[in-house]
């Protein structure tokens, strides 16, 4: 909605600035014909613009997709693509739009090409700084830090709590929707589920009486028939559901916490793949990883739940937990990782840090995954596999 808007605001902008251009008197007086004829070059040849905007973005797409992952869609995320677009539309409308408003008047103040001037060196401007986050996009340095900048931002917004071990505390009660409540399904076209709103849900529930139990969690992706919730009888249906769930083609950032966990081992694997043979991106995967591990590791992960002022769980939503992340993070890796000595000793260290820096209660997971690579590898690499 934001691309949209910003593409018509940039559109009105120019058709009204271009209707008040010849009206300005101000300044030095230029012969208008000339000031027609510039206006138009400008105009039409600022489309030029639009073209290498969308060349740039298919070729990066393509590449990232190729090269990292089909899932990271960082590139076509940047703010700076569509703002650019919608400032090209601006311009050009502002120089059509006053090139036909001179009409066949004599003179024009040099104010009005000087302005399509200044408007054509900041759409040139957007469009270096455009072709620097392109190049910039399929850097594997730049890539794997802007997925861990995100990650570490979405995650200090999510997980606030410190992790409290397992018996210390009262487990809040699930919502009676979860057993036995009556279930919502989706129909229609697949989906991916991108975020839930929970803040209106829970106002509904409150004001209405009823439990929601979600069976979905963003990031799955929705089927006809998929059951997304249990809802207390006489609570809510499909279409108040709908109303509070964000559907897309693909996943998102912004409210699903494992994703950034695929794409790093999506990286990684893809580099461990025969076709590419590249173990030393696949080490480089594994250190992000690692420190989206740690970050997690002191967390409560268990946000899933969410009540009303007076204390009862109205909306439950499956998170991810340790286990999870963990599965996500390394299994396919460590699987893939047997026939590279570099990749399998870097999975080693992540996982002998790791043990370091987990609670304790959370270490049968690690120390599991750390069993299995110290054997492969001793059976594998005798040789080269030493404990440093």
């Amino acid at each position: 909605m934001r691309r949209d808007l910003s593409q018509l605001l940039c559109a009105v902008t120019g058709l009204g600035l271009g209707l008040l251009a010849p009206v300005i008197t101000a300044g030095p007086q230029a012969d208008a014909g000339r000031v027609v004829n510039v206006l138009f070059t400008l105009g039409f040849g600022v489309i030029s613009l639009v073209s290498i905007i969308y060349s740039v973005l298919f070729l990066v797409v393509q590449f990232s997709a190729s090269t990292f992952s089909p899932r990271l869609g960082l590139f076509r995320q940047e703010p700076i693509v569509w703002r650019t677009f919608a400032l090209t539309i601006g311009v050009f409308v502002f120089c059509v739009t006053s090139g036909l408003a001179i009409g066949s008047r004599k003179d024009v103040s040099v104010l009005v090409p000087g302005a399509a001037m200044v408007l054509i060196l900041v759409a040139l401007g957007m469009m270096r700084t455009l072709q620097m986050k392109a190049f910039d996009s399929i850097q594997l340095g730049h890539a794997i830090t802007a997925i861990t900048a995100r990650a570490h931002r979405l995650y200090d917004t999510l997980y606030t709590r410190p992790y409290v071990p397992a018996g210390t505390t009262a487990a809040a009660p699930l919502p009676p929707a979860a057993d036995t409540g009556v279930a919502v399904r989706w129909t229609g076209p697949p989906a991916v589920l991108q975020a839930i709103d929970v803040p209106s849900l829970l106002d509904i529930a409150r004001k209405n009486d009823f439990s929601v139990a979600f069976h979905v969690c963003p990031g799955t992706t929705l089927t006809d028939g998929t059951v997304i919730a249990r809802v207390t009888p006489g609570g809510a249906g499909e279409e108040v559901l709908r109303a509070v769930l964000s559907t897309g083609v693909e996943r998102t950032f912004d409210h699903d916490p494992e994703l950034p966990f695929r794409l790093l081992a999506d990286i990684a694997l893809r580099a461990l793949s025969p076709a590419v043979n590249d173990p030393a991106t696949a080490v480089e995967a594994l250190e992000r990883l690692e420190g989206l591990l740690v970050r997690l590791a002191d967390r409560d992960l268990d946000i899933g739940r969410f009540d009303d002022p007076d204390g009862r769980t109205r909306v439950s939503v499956p998170v991810p937990g340790w286990d999870r992340y963990i599965r996500t993070a390394v299994d396919d890796v460590i699987l893939a990782a047997h026939k590279s000595p570099m990749a399998l000793r870097g999975t080693r260290d992540l996982l002998r840090r790791l043990m370091e820096r987990t609670p304790d209660d959370r270490r049968a997971l690690v120390h599991e995954r750390l069993q299995w690579v110290e054997r492969t590898g001793g059976e594998a690499y005798p040789l080269v596999w030493t404990e440093t």
